[in-house]
């Protein structure tokens, strides 16, 4: 029993990042595929105090099995997911899902069950043992999006987004960040 998602009509597919790959990355973009350090802190930059985070969902469900797959989790297993829309005022830049583990939650990860409207790097990029362990790319139609959402956000081709596990100390979660067209239509015209 898998919770519909607010974002997604099927689940992305994704493939790994591997040296000297090509990947097939427009302009632009690359640099948000790429990016090291805490995506939260790079929009703020480029928003200002009108970087907010709309709470799509989040609750106890299932993982797409691949999610369960790459932690390491029995499919059954229920996870916390959430997603979420990152926004500068009422624009959505960046969609993003989080899959995490009730392992993860306990002890120092408590403070990741009750997020809210808290950008989720906000907690991560703090902990001083966050480590991401490997990253994966996926380019995504817009028919793989709810239609009402691909309509509302005016999705016409294809979304790159990328897909991070990050451990902290023993527990780990899966991050997805998708990075929408007002992204790079602000970036170029602030």
């Amino acid at each position: 029993m898998t919770t519909r998602s607010p974002l997604f009509a099927r689940p992305p597919v994704w493939r790994p990042v591997r040296p000297g790959q090509s990947h097939h990355i427009p302009p632009g973009a690359e640099s948000w595929l790429f990016e090291q350090g805490s995506l939260t802190l790079r929009l703020r930059a480029l928003c200002g105090e009108k970087f907010r985070v709309r709470l799509l969902r989040q609750n106890w469900a299932q993982p797409y099995a691949d999610e369960a797959r790459a932690l390491g989790l029995p499919q059954l297993r229920r996870v916390v997911v959430r997603e979420v829309l990152l926004q500068c005022g009422d624009r959505p830049l960046v969609a993003a899902r989080s899959v995490i583990p009730a392992d993860t939650l306990r002890g120092a990860g408590h403070a990741l069950a009750r997020l809210g409207t808290r950008p989720l790097g906000e907690i991560l990029f703090r902990d001083p043992r966050l480590e991401r362990t490997h990253l994966e790319l996926t380019a995504l139609e817009p028919r793989l999006w709810r239609r009402e959402l691909a309509a509302s956000l005016n999705l016409t081709g294809k979304i790159r987004g990328r897909r991070s596990c990050y451990r902290i100390g023993p527990g780990c979660l899966l991050v997805a960040e998708f990075f929408l067209p007002a992204l790079f239509a602000l970036e170029q015209n602030p």
